[in-house]
């Protein structure tokens, strides 16, 4: 067995702590050995149970420099994603970038160019695309199972506390200091649905997207949006319509629905679960597994494994953040369109997870769905091309 990769982690705590576990499980394993953090302050022995001691700096290309690191995983705030994956890039450092890859289609394209002409590789942390149920559903898709593919729908009813758009300085905001941030509930947290319904159908790359539909409003005090939803027009010729929110009622799974001419198949992204409903058939519910992202980097490096999550496949979803960043500010709901949750502290907005639910089913926006506090035509955006 090869001797085991290091690794510095660029951002460990936040979501970085899930990261910093991740690597623990594999340093068990002798896949990985964490080489450094990156942090503007240190992370202390109990943080840092069960890693050793890794040099620890605020300064990501000495610590790479100083490591010999071979892989970097970045999950910083978003707007610094770019300029770090390109100092890690410059060094030769393979990457794991947690998504969104970057805030605009711009910033994106740059670092996925920089990584690409320094030949490392690179891994977008869309952890639903190491989900083995994703070639699953692409093969029944293709073997005619539903029969002729109509279109993809996803939904998420997701419920996040008033103290979550306070976790950061950049939560919740679309730019901060001048810079884009575009932390949206359709570009950060319930971006798996988004990119999951791309490739579902095929639409992976930007030049599979050919129009782009919002409504992006917000229940929360915030600049950015809470409860949004995208039709995205694909040259495959199939809609992809998106609908989330974090003020739901009754918070439940997100799954994106495979909508065929003769069946349907819904697939729970975050427990791998896929359903199959076809005429003439039962229903059949198969638990596929899944490949970590990381460990299928290390297998890429050591193995010469295919890459799950690579840039390119990422282009039709920034497409999309494009669009949101380019639309006019969230619009706030109307006075008593939404309530808080005594004890909970959260902002809830009444009838929005059926909403969710008939977008994703019907592959309709809320304002065609009749929803009261629905954007205006007017106040509505459509892009052609987001690109």
């Amino acid at each position: 067995m090869s001797a085991p990769l290091p690794v510095v982690l660029a951002g460990a705590r936040g979501h970085g702590r899930w990261h910093l576990a991740n690597i623990r499980r594999l340093q068990d394993r002798g896949l990985v050995r964490l080489a450094g953090v990156c942090e503007l302050t240190p992370l202390t022995a109990g943080e840092l149970d069960g890693l050793g001691t890794p040099e620890q700096s605020a300064d990501l290309g000495a610590l790479l420099d100083s490591t010999g690191a071979r892989i970097a995983v970045i999950c910083t705030p978003i707007p610094t994603h770019t300029d770090l994956a390109l100092t890690a890039a410059g060094r030769g450092v393979h990457i794991l970038l947690e998504k969104p890859p970057a805030p605009s289609y711009a910033e994106y394209r740059r670092m996925a160019d920089g990584v690409a002409a320094a030949g490392v590789a690179c891994q977008i942390g869309f952890q639903s695309l190491g989900s083995h149920a994703v070639p699953a559903i692409r093969e029944l898709i293709a073997e005619g199972a539903v029969g002729e593919l109509v279109g993809l729908g996803g939904a998420g009813a997701w419920a996040r506390d008033e103290a979550y758009f306070r976790r950061a300085p950049w939560a919740g905001k679309r730019r901060m200091n001048g810079v884009d941030v575009v932390d949206g509930v359709l570009t950060n947290p319930l971006a798996h649905a988004v990119v999951t319904a791309l490739a579902l159908g095929g639409s992976t790359r930007a030049e599979d997207v050919t129009g782009i539909e919002t409504e992006l409003l917000r229940a929360n005090d915030i600049e950015s949006d809470d409860t949004s939803c995208v039709r995205i027009t694909t040259a495959q010729g199939h809609p992809v319509t998106v609908a989330v929110t974090l003020c739901a009622e009754e918070p439940g799974e997100p799954y994106v629905l495979v909508h065929g001419s003769s069946g349907r198949i819904t697939f729970w992204y975050k427990q791998d679960r896929v359903l199959l409903q076809r005429a003439g058939h039962g229903p059949e519910e198969v638990e596929h597994g899944r490949t970590d992202l990381l460990e299928n980097l290390v297998a890429h490096l050591t193995e010469g494994a295919d890459l799950l999550a690579v840039p390119e496949a990422t282009g039709a979803f920034m497409t999309v953040v494009e669009a949101i960043r380019q639309a006019p500010d969230p619009a706030p709901l109307p006075a008593g369109s939404w309530r808080r949750v005594p004890g909970e502290n959260r902002r809830v907005v009444p009838g929005v997870d059926g909403l969710v639910a008939a977008a994703a089913d019907t592959l309709s926006l809320y304002s065609e769905l009749g929803a009261p506090w629905a954007l205006p035509a007017e106040h509505r955006q459509k892009e052609v091309s987001a690109r």
